[in-house]
């Protein structure tokens, strides 16, 4: 809070008391809990890491709106947890407009949320998602009793070799976009949330706003796709040992997707709008690689292409990037151990006594782990369904609460249609709808179980 303080405090704007009084709250907030915890002797168990996770995220998302609310921005308190969230959970949907005449302590601030909880969540994943089992299951290599199976012996050498990968692709970013012509501050900003697929911008246009300079959206494409991929991959790059262990499979399934979705995408435009075909695929590439990797960029309102192209964006839109990095939604590596086990059990339909195993980039996947994927699908469902029907009870049309039920739970950012498309945002929906979708946003950034599971009364029984 002390960097987008000094941001106002330099192009003296009076804001900066505001970040200045929120981070004296947020110590003294941190040094009660040190002092509640200080000599506590308290076991880690699975219900302790449940409640732990969801209780550290609230918390982010209440201190990150904190400064929001109580600016000189017009927020209601559910449209400044609405902006809170979308940052902290990498979402990039908003309720501001006239984001180019905002002061630019506000702007590095919803930046700096993106930019945190990207990090933050692949620090999850790491660190506690795994030993719950319900998600992380990117990582389940890692767990297996076999040592030697894994990339460094201990896992906060795991954790601080992804850290570094994380810095090093943002300050790659941040160098990028600067030295084709965006400004310090605009490359800052979009670099933090490029990284973290949130898709936040300093501008109403999004990227829009530089569409004079084609090489803004090539590096935007890049990095995003980098972001997407699974960044214990980076920490294997520099591991010569490992170097063989690269390939795995839903990064493979991951860039097929992308480039034969682009490349129909890109001869769509070229024979329905006339475009030329390398503008056709920067579109295409650009547009697509932001809406499956949960970031959210917009340079244009790609929902003017078609329905061919609108069937697309909504298929991508549930799939989101690989297991392993900052991006949301289902995730590939779900998708395909679910095709494998779908394809085993038609197998053993055919051959009652035939023994197949499932195996997923060279080990064996568990029954657990199958039920585990399939628990996350049918509550990613579930959770879809009932927030459309919540969302459509505030007075969304029906497109409106569909989507933005879709693109809160699977983090995207734009939904569909005139109001919260590429083209609008969240500013013209009502408290109960931002509510709502606070809400969807938070348990789709926690994989869903975690949230749900404190509802349960088994939960809570001794």
């Amino acid at each position: 809070m002390l960097l987008p303080a000094l941001a106002d405090l330099r192009a003296g704007n009076g804001d900066w008391v505001v970040f200045i009084r929120s981070a004296a709250t947020t110590i003294a907030f941190a040094t009660l809990i040190l002092l509640a915890t200080n000599g506590a002797n308290c076991r880690f168990s699975a219900r302790l890491g449940f409640l732990l996770t969801v209780c550290l995220w609230v918390t982010g998302c209440l201190l990150g709106a904190m400064p929001l609310y109580f600016s000189r921005l017009p927020l209601s308190l559910a449209a400044a947890i609405f902006e809170g969230v979308s940052g902290i959970t990498t979402t990039g949907a908003t309720v501001l407009t006239g984001l180019d005449r905002l002061p630019r302590g506000i702007l590095l601030w919803r930046s700096l949320l993106c930019w945190i909880g990207g990090i933050g969540f692949i620090a999850l994943a790491l660190l506690l998602l795994p030993s719950l089992r319900v998600g992380g299951i990117q990582l389940f290599n890692m767990e297996s009793s076999d040592r030697a199976e894994k990339v460094l012996p201990r896992v906060n050498q795991i954790a601080n070799g992804i850290i570094i990968a994380y810095l090093g692709l943002t300050l790659l970013c941040m160098l990028s976009y600067f030295a084709v012509g965006m400004t310090m501050f605009d490359a800052v900003n979009h670099a933090m949330t490029t990284i973290a697929t949130a898709g936040f911008s300093t501008h109403d246009a999004s990227l829009g706003y530089f569409s004079k300079t084609p090489s803004v959206l090539v590096i935007a494409t890049i990095f995003m796709l980098l972001a997407s991929l699974p960044f214990i991959l980076y920490v294997k790059l520099v591991l010569p040992e490992r170097s063989r262990r690269l390939a795995d499979p839903q990064v493979i399934v991951f860039l097929v997707i992308v480039l034969a979705a682009s490349f129909a995408l890109a001869i769509w435009l070229r024979f329905h709008f006339g475009f030329t075909f390398h503008h056709a695929f920067l579109d295409a590439i650009f547009h697509f690689v932001s809406v499956i990797t949960t970031t959210g960029y917009a340079a244009e309102d790609y929902l003017l292409w078609g329905p061919f192209a609108l069937g697309l964006f909504f298929i991508a839109s549930f799939i989101g990037g690989c297991a392993g990095s900052t991006s949301g939604g289902i995730k590939i590596n779900r998708l395909i151990i679910l095709w494998r086990f779908t394809r085993v059990a038609l197998t053993r339909l055919l051959s009652p006594n035939t023994v197949v195993k499932v195996r997923y980039g060279g080990t064996d996947i568990s029954g657990d782990l199958a039920q585990t994927v399939l628990l996350f699908l049918s509550l990613y469902m579930t959770s879809l369904v009932i927030g459309a029907m919540l969302l459509s009870f505030t007075g969304l049309d029906f497109v409106s609460a569909f989507t933005g039920a879709l693109t809160a739970l699977s983090n995207v950012g734009p939904g569909f249609g005139d109001r919260i498309g590429p083209d609008g945002n969240f500013s013209t929906v009502g408290d109960a709808a931002l509510w709502i979708l606070s809400a969807l946003m938070f348990a789709g950034r926690l994989e869903i179980v975690t949230v749900i599971i404190l509802f349960t009364p088994a939960f809570w029984r001794k």
